[in-house]
């Protein structure tokens, strides 16, 4: 089941139990893949589009939440907050930090890489075999401590 089909299950739970805040968080998500799915122009996204999207949606809620905390708006805090439980329902597990280590060691031998030149080839790998459960940050400095 693709997540924007889960997520119109969702809405139709949230528009029932008439949870506002939830309902609104649902609705951002569905604007979003819908946005995106304009964009490609050629159909339905597929699941790791659908994962990139969200990704981006959860970013942008700790970046909002973030400035909200520095600047002492409880409020908004408390708004994004939500708005991230909700999005982080859709979301894979994240990776943890061990887990995450051996697949870039794995990577790393597989791809005979050395030296930080390949630094590059190996984020791009080991991204593409996270399907989503580490951010780029993450899986960039773990890439360049095992290259170094």
């Amino acid at each position: 089941m693709s997540i924007s089909s889960q997520i119109q299950e969702k809405l139709k739970e949230a528009m029932k139990a008439k949870a506002k805040a939830r309902l609104t968080a649902l609705r951002g998500i569905k604007s979003a893949l819908q946005l995106a799915t304009l964009d490609k122009n050629d159909g339905d996204l597929a699941l790791s589009e659908e994962l990139k999207v969200l990704q981006k949606l959860a970013k942008q809620r700790v970046d909002s939440m973030a400035i909200y905390k520095e600047q002492g708006r409880d409020d908004l805090f408390e708004i994004e907050a939500g708005e991230l439980d909700v999005i982080q329902e859709f979301l894979p597990e994240p990776m943890d930090e061990a887990e995450l280590k051996d697949l870039v060691a794995k990577v790393v031998s597989s791809e005979g890489a050395n030296s930080l030149k390949d630094m590059g080839r190996v984020i791009k790998e080991v991204t593409k075999q996270a399907e989503g459960r580490a951010d780029g940050k993450r899986i960039a400095q773990e890439v360049k401590s095992q290259l170094q």
